[in-house]
């Protein structure tokens, strides 16, 4: 395997332990599963930060390029996912659910769900229960990331220590965020600290930190031994901090647990990429991990879904027995996703090629459209009271 595979395959086993993670957390198995998310956070921001610097290294950053490639890879899924999404909800979701979902499917589109939450100050903590596209808060922040981080990265990296400006925008942006979260974080509700794309850009941030030359050299210089230690202590310290994490009641989370813990997903991360031959590069790549990881996008769209709408009515085979079928539901959803909608797309391959592909996705869009006008909304309090024992 050549090192650019080596390379990829590890990152797609970092994804497939975050998704893992996440799908447990959401089936009450894993109680700090969620921090998974900023795993995601951190790989995106290294990811995208890399190809970006690439680009400007070779002499023009094509930010038009970049987001088109960023919305072959993103939206095909995401518009299938809602679409599929809205008509089962109005199927087989109680009239609160449908409620909030087709309140919610205008906020997804926008791509700024996570500002609706907050804006309307809906608890992420207790209130993602009735909301089928509550987990799409990440899928904003990401969003809005990419949009204006790479604005940053264009202007900056036209001088000539590009990528040390690159670096020390990086660094400041994250701590900027950091204390943003620690002064949010002390409230009551702490949806806007968790959701708010000004603070969770700490962990994009650092993994933008950590793709840059300065970090990427002193990387190097790091001998294997060393950096397989370093590793085995950073990814033990991730596994316990999901195994224990206790959701925003965790002592300390907003002041500074969060980003202790986006920091070390950072190091294990640039470690495993530029230190050859690591032994956690080599346990990450493995074919499960990173089988995961190649569906990870997909499978993380449908898990909620299918887990609010699924669930309830598997109560007969107990909870493991539900949790399993329904964390199997959503790999078969976020397969057939992948293979039949995703890569087509992404790759223009197969019946997306030529313009095929993005036509069919504006029309899929059109069609989402037009049924969350035809699904009619339930009234105010339908399905919570029983009006026939009112007397």
């Amino acid at each position: 395997m050549s090192e650019r595979r080596a390379h990829i395959a590890a990152l797609d086993g970092l994804r497939g332990f975050a998704v893992a993670a996440v799908l447990l957390f959401h089936a009450g198995l894993v109680r700090g599963g969620f921090l998974g998310v900023d795993l995601f956070f951190v790989l995106s921001g290294f990811l995208i930060t890399g190809l970006l610097l690439g680009e400007a290294g070779r002499g023009r950053t094509a930010l038009g390029a970049f987001w088109a490639r960023r919305a072959r890879r993103l939206l095909p899924a995401l518009v299938c996912a809602v679409v599929v999404t809205v008509p089962a909800t109005w199927a087989w979701g109680t009239s609160t659910q449908l409620r909030f979902a087709l309140d919610d499917v205008p906020w997804v589109g926008a791509q700024a769900v996570n500002w609706h939450y907050i804006t309307e100050q809906i608890g992420y903590w207790n209130a993602s229960g009735t909301r089928v596209f509550a987990h799409l808060w990440s899928i904003g922040v990401e969003w809005q990331f990419y949009l204006a981080w790479p604005l940053v990265v264009a202007v900056a990296a036209r001088g000539r220590h590009a990528e040390r400006v690159v670096a020390w925008l990086a660094g400041t942006g994250a701590l900027l965020c950091l204390a943003l979260m620690h002064s949010l974080g002390a409230a009551v509700d702490t949806t806007r600290a968790y959701e708010g794309t000004d603070t969770r850009a700490a962990a994009l941030l650092l993994g933008a930190l950590v793709a840059t030359a300065p970090v990427r050299d002193l990387a190097r210089r790091v001998p294997r031994r060393a950096a397989d230690l370093v590793c085995l202590v950073l990814a033990c310290a991730l596994a316990s901090a999901w195994a224990v994490t206790d959701g925003e009641k965790a002592p300390l989370l907003f002041q500074g647990g969060l980003f202790l813990h986006s920091l070390a997903a950072a190091v294990l991360i640039v470690l495993m990429t530029h230190v050859p031959g690591t032994r956690a590069a080599r346990a990450a790549g493995g074919r499960l991990p990173r089988r995961l990881g190649e569906v990870s996008y997909s499978l993380y769209l449908w898990h909620w879904p299918v887990f609010l709408l699924l669930l309830p009515r598997l109560s007969g085979l107990g909870h493991l027995g539900g949790a399993a079928v329904a964390i199997g539901v959503s790999l078969v959803a976020a397969e057939v996703t992948k293979r039949l909608v995703e890569d087509p797309v992404r790759f223009r391959a197969g019946w997306a090629r030529g313009r095929r592909g993005p036509v069919s996705v504006v029309a899929l869009g059109l069609v989402g459209a037009a049924l969350w006008v035809a699904v009619p909304a339930p009234a105010q309090g339908a399905g919570t009271v029983d009006v026939s024992r009112l007397r």
